[in-house]
Formats: structure tokens, C-alpha cells, sequence
């Protein structure tokens, strides 16, 4: 039987009324119910916090059906609800992470308590600010990630030096720098500020500090990077800090038809329920953030429904608004 998404609490998994196909591996299931990413769920597996019809497992090599219950570190597998998708401005100074062992403060700190668990899709370093992508679907995450969706990031870049155009050019049939190879890169040289040179860049896929490595193999040192746009979604005039959500209908039609069935997502699934005034008193207010692969809040454990945020538009987006 296909899978179906667990029932929140002591609830049972049901039937789908349709063809057996196998169901899916339990590290997938895990990815799309918004717990962690597939690696994540695996290295959970791993360390013997996953277990299936009551049965702790040790491989990922498993697949589940609809009649399989999923509890991971003793509390049923949450209900995975409908795809969502948030543009949030990074702000310098936060690393894209749960946890930082040097204590540094992360993007899921500096996030509105009412949202649900949130995925990166991706990663933005310390020092790199603009948009990130969040969502609550583990797959829409992996599948937004991979080169192949072919989504164009972009990028405005300051940064120490001089530089010409035809040397930006070069970019566009790729390079290699200390060994490891960059794919195609859009650069424009934009304007001088000084000492310093106003760059865009765009490319379709992102390796660790591509940009830093790639500028500085040219003689630049950055000095400011902020993504302006993943795909379809802009970073606008979002203010730093700020966390807006994408429409249902608009990320459907974003999306696209392709990219929506390669992730698996599901635009009607409910929303997770509203936790009441007295169970979030009764839980008291937990300073780990809320993302990848957190252990807790248990994942039976109810989550305050998100709403649409208005975010933070800046001036001109606020008057736009108002005549809306």
C-alpha cells in the first residue's frame, strides 16, 4: 500500500484506496513529514532513535506501507501537513543551522515562535546575507537544492579590487580553483565604489563559498554578499530579519508541474493544529531553535498553526500596501 501520512497523537496510520506500489524508504517519509533532512533521518536510524511497528531499526534500507507505524524517539511520527514555502531576509552574523557548537546565534533562533518546523533549503554562510528559502517539506528541500531543478540564484556582490568584464566573462564556460570545479557563472561588472567593484552573479548551482573562491582566484576579496533571488522567488524590499510566506496558490504556479511532483508535494494536506493557551504555558518556552533535524519538541507533540506573515517591506512596500 502507499504510504499515509501518520495521524497526530496515538492515531493510526489508514489506507489509501489506491494500487500497492511498494511504499516509500522510512528516511523519505521522515524528510517530507518537515523532521529533518533524508540524511539526518539516517544518521537517526543510525543511532537507534527510529523504530517501526515498535521495533527499533538500524538501516534506512527500508521501505514503509500504510500500515506501518513510524515512532521516532518513542512519539508517532507527525502528521505531515501541507507544503508551504517561506522567503526569509538573513541577516549577517547568523549561521544556517540548528545548533552551533561555538554558540554562535542561528537563523532558527532569530525566527517568529508561531511557525512550524522549518527546513533550509540550503545554506547561506555566516557572512552572506538575502534570501533564504525555508519550507516545511524534507523533499521540496533536497529537490530545490539539486543542480538539476536548474533554478538561477543570484547575487550582488561587493568586493575589494578591480576587475574587467572579460575576465568576468570567462566564468561563463566554468573554472577550477584549488581543484575543484565550478560549473557556469553569469558575472556583470556593475560599477566601482572606491576601492571596492559592484558585481551580479548567477548561477545555477552553489558550492561551498563558490563566490569567495572564484573572486579571489581574480584578484577580490569579498567584502558584502547578498542573494536577491533562488528560482522565481525575489528577496524584494523583505527587510533584514523579516519572514514572509509564499501563497499556496503562487508556489503551486512557481513551482510548476515538474518540480511539484519531483519533490512530492502536497498542496492539500491540512495545516498543523493550533496548540492551546495551556499546553504552551504547560511546555514553557524552549530556547532551541526551531529546524533541521531538532530532536525536540517530541515529534507527536502539537505545533502552533503558522499564519501568513506580512513580513517587512520597507517604506515603499508598506504605501504598496496600503493602495492593495
Amino acid at each position: 500500500m502507499l504510504y499515509q501520512r501518520p495521524l497526530i497523537g496515538d492515531q493510526a496510520m489508514t489506507r489509501k484506496s489506491e494500487p500497492d506500489t511498494g511504499g516509500e524508504r522510512i528516511a523519505k517519509v521522515m524528510a517530507r513529514a518537515g523532521l529533518c533532512s533524508r540524511r539526518e533521518a539516517e544518521a537517526w536510524i543510525a543511532a537507534g532513535r527510529v523504530a517501526v511497528n515498535g521495533k527499533t531499526i538500524a538501516s534506512p534500507a527500508l521501505n514503509i506501507g500504510a500500515r506501518d507505524r513510524v515512532a521516532v524517539d518513542g512519539r508517532p511520527l507527525p502528521a505531515r501537513e501541507r507544503t508551504r514555502l517561506f522567503l526569509f531576509h538573513k541577516p549577517r552574523g547568523l549561521v544556517t543551522t540548528t545548533a552551533d557548537p561555538e554558540g554562535r546565534p542561528t537563523i532558527f533562533g532569530a525566527l517568529p515562535r508561531q511557525l512550524p518546523r522549518l527546513i533550509s533549503v540550503g545554506r547561506l554562510d555566516l557572512s552572506t546575507e538575502g534570501l533564504l528559502l525555508l519550507t516545511n517539506d524534507g523533499g521540496l528541500a533536497r529537490t530545490l537544492e539539486l543542480p538539476e531543478t536548474g533554478w538561477l540564484r543570484r547575487y550582488r556582490v561587493r568586493a575589494h579590487g578591480s576587475v574587467t568584464q572579460a575576465a568576468l566573462d570567462g566564468l561563463r564556460r566554468g573554472i577550477t580553483v584549488d581543484g575543484i570545479r565550478y560549473g557556469p557563472i553569469e558575472a556583470k561588472l556593475d560599477r566601482p565604489q572606491g576601492a571596492n567593484v559592484w558585481l551580479t552573479f548567477a548561477m545555477r548551482e552553489g558550492k561551498n563559498r563558490e563566490i569567495r573562491n572564484v573572486l579571489g582566484h581574480l584578484g577580490l576579496k569579498v567584502n558584502r554578499l547578498i542573494r536577491v533571488s533562488y528560482g522565481p522567488f525575489q528577496l524584494g524590499e523583505l527587510e533584514a530579519g523579516a519572514i514572509e510566506e509564499v501563497k499556496t496558490r503562487v508556489l503551486r504556479d512557481q513551482l510548476g508541474e515538474r518540480v511539484a511532483r519531483a519533490a512530492g508535494a502536497d498542496f492539500s494536506a491540512p495545516l498543523a493544529p493550533i496548540a492551546t493557551a495551556k499546553a504552551e504555558a504547560g511546555a514553557g518556552r524552549s530556547d532551541e531553535p526551531r529546524g533541521r533535524g531538532k530532536p525536540t519538541p517530541p515529534p507527536g507533540r502539537p505545533r502552533p498553526r503558522a499564519t501568513t506573515l506580512p513580513g517587512k517591506r520597507g517604506k515603499r512596500g508598506r504605501e504598496k500596501a496600503r493602495r492593495r
